[in-house]
């Protein structure tokens, strides 16, 4: 030990894969990682025990706070009280590791000690014939022994201390087994530790997506996976997807290793995990035959049908009842997107005497067996409201199982069997007030909801309305030169000889017609999104007709600019239809404005002096 108390050569230790109780440590200074929004921050420091220094150590999320706080100011002295190490970097002259702290006591103030203790030297790559786990083992960890130790749920990063040798799977070959290999658990998981095993069981298995755009054709699909410590999100991309997909069955227990690990989309997701994995084309994917029933199976939060009506809309429900009864399958080409689509309503029954509609799209439509009256189970289903009537229909996340073998099956089959197919039911579906059935139903929800609610990652488009002011108007891309054909909107192509020729109708014209594809910012006090506004809607908007804004952005820039300039700070209330669409396999919430109309500031009060009413109770009868 130094002065202060400083646990000298602790950082050596470390290096080779040893562990060490409690370190003491000083730090001497501190980096923010760059990073794309909060839950992915991190923090990385540079630490001396007295005798060597170490810039690879990262803090675990749950401790950012202490460090935004100024509680690790340059020259603190720290005790580390639970940590991590992986090999970050193995190469001939030897192998670095990434510290990783999870829990810390600050010791002393970094303004109390005022200088940094000892003549510390930065620290060198260790041969890799002094480390403990040069064979084959990437990851220690240590952590205080307890009657009982539990996993941070929010930091990605603990360890369990039986997990140690997790790395020594990781020079498996794709053919080999891993059954025999020491697994890690998900929470432990994150970017700076990418030799791993999990063994974890599927809970939900989307079906295949594909997308078509101008760089290329692709397809996912995505699995949400648990073990005992916690979940998290796989998504496989072509290659993968062909691979995959059929041998990755609900249910079932696999070990998973050699994914890609990139922060969470809490947008789409609303798994209780910072993380999400990628497969690549190294990934391995095993069953595991092993029936000892170490991992805990799916656990359900079935809801009354009746209590659905209850629920706010884009809320997920676990749900079990009888199919009571099912429409025939509905075939349709879809307006916006041309495909053709296949729909079946199905009604279920509980013994709180309720019936739902449960919609169902494609395979789930076409395969339904609709005579046979099955006992349905759907995990995660999504509440909709329309006219004042609830519906359910199956997301992402969703799995739907029919005729499970479970005590909560045989009693809903036993109750529709002895009485429940003839009882009497309210359907909470039913849509009732004077505006059902007219219209597009919006519910008014903040920004900051939207995004909370995952809304548009669904199959189907979701809706809402929200009061904003526009901040920002992108003018340029706001117009395109399109056919000047009355019933052809498509982009023209300029030959460079006075013609422009369509694709579509394979014909060249003299003239082409202006069309608006406006981009802007809007933002109400919880958040902004940038949304699209078409054609005839900007129109409406700018007061002005799509021909007289091309031709001032054509010919007059400057009173092009004076005109978006004059729409910025103007608040509307607009309603809205986002959808999940993939880029690049990369996916993004886009969103179109439908309609942007004036405040009406009376009814907007009274719709703000209802919502502090449900608030605070004040003013109810």
């Amino acid at each position: 030990m130094s002065s202060h108390g400083l646990t000298e050569g602790f950082l050596s230790e470390m290096m080779k894969g040893n562990e060490m109780e409690n370190p003491v440590l000083q730090v001497i200074g501190s980096k923010r990682i760059a990073s794309s929004g909060e839950q992915s921050e991190r923090f990385r420091l540079l630490i001396s025990d007295g005798k060597s220094l170490y810039s690879y150590a990262m803090l675990a999320t749950q401790l950012n706070d202490m460090h935004r706080q100024g509680k690790l100011a340059e020259n603190t002295i720290i005790r580390i009280d639970r940590y991590t190490t992986s090999v970050v970097n193995r190469n001939e002259k030897g192998e670095k590791r990434v510290l990783i702290i999870v829990e810390l006591t600050v010791l002393k103030d970094g303004g109390l000690v005022g200088e940094k203790i000892g003549n510390p030297q930065p620290m060198t790559d260790v041969p890799a014939s002094q480390t403990q786990n040069s064979v084959g083992g990437s990851a220690s960890s240590y952590e205080k022994p307890a009657a009982s130790t539990r996993p941070s749920e929010t930091s990605g990063l603990s360890t369990y201390g039986s997990n140690r040798s997790a790395g020594g799977s990781n020079g498996t070959a794709a053919g080999a087994s891993l059954s025999d290999t020491l697994t890690h658990p998900i929470s432990s998981l994150s970017p700076y530790q990418n030799k791993w095993v999990i063994k974890a069981r599927v809970m939900s298995k989307s079906g295949i997506r594909t997308w078509s755009n101008a760089k290329g054709e692709g397809k996912l699909f995505s699995m949400d996976v648990m073990d005992e410590s916690g979940e998290i999100r796989v998504t496989a991309f072509k290659e993968q997807c062909d691979r995959y997909y059929d041998m990755i069955e609900v249910d079932k227990v696999y070990f998973i290793s050699k994914c890609q690990l990139k922060p969470a989309n809490k947008q789409y997701s609303n798994l209780k995990n910072d993380y999400e994995m990628t497969m690549t084309n190294d990934t391995i994917v095993q069953e595991c035959k092993d029936k000892d029933g170490s991992m805990p199976e799916i656990q359900y939060n079935f809801v009354p049908i009746a209590q659905i009506a209850n629920l706010e809309p884009n809320a997920t429900v676990d749900v079990i009842g009888v199919c009571k009864e099912a429409s025939e399958v509905v075939q349709f080409t879809a307006k916006t997107s041309g495909r053709e689509l296949r729909k079946r309503e199905a009604t279920l029954v509980d013994s709180s005497n309720a019936a739902v509609q449960l919609t169902l799209w494609g395979d789930d439509a076409q395969n339904f067996p609709a005579s046979s009256n099955p006992v349905v189970l759907v995990r995660g289903a999504r509440v909709s409201e329309f006219g004042g009537g609830k519906t359910l229909g199956l997301i992402g996340g969703s799995v739907m199982k029919l005729n499970p073998d479970m005590e909560a099956a045989h009693r809903v089959r036993g109750w529709f069997e002895n009485g429940g197919r003839d009882a009497s039911l309210a359907s909470v579906s039913a849509r009732t007030g004077a505006g059902a059935g007219a219209g597009l139903n919006t519910e008014w929800l903040t920004f900051r909801e939207a995004s909370d609610r995952s809304l548009g990652a669904g199959d189907k488009p979701d809706y809402f309305q929200v009061k904003a002011m526009i901040h920002t108007i992108k003018s340029q891309n706001a117009v395109y030169k399109a056919c000047p054909q009355a019933d052809c909107n498509k982009k023209v192509i300029d030959q460079d000889n006075g013609q422009y020729r369509c694709e579509k109708c394979n014909a060249e014209f003299p003239n082409f017609k202006y069309r608006l594809l406006v981009n802007m910012l809007i933002g109400d006090w919880t958040s902004n999104r940038w949304v699209t506004m078409f054609t005839e809607l900007a129109e409406e908007v700018f007061g002005k007709s799509s021909q007289e804004i091309g031709s001032m952005l054509e010919f007059q820039t400057e009173e092009a600019e004076k005109l978006f300039t004059s729409m910025c700070f103007r608040s509307f209330i607009f309603k809205l239809r986002t959808k999940v669409e993939f880029y690049n396999e990369q996916a993004r919430n886009k969103t179109t404005a439908v309609s942007a109309a004036p405040v009406n500031h009376k009814e907007y009060n009274a719709l703000l002096i209802k919502s502090i009413q449900e608030m605070t109770g004040v003013g109810k009868n």
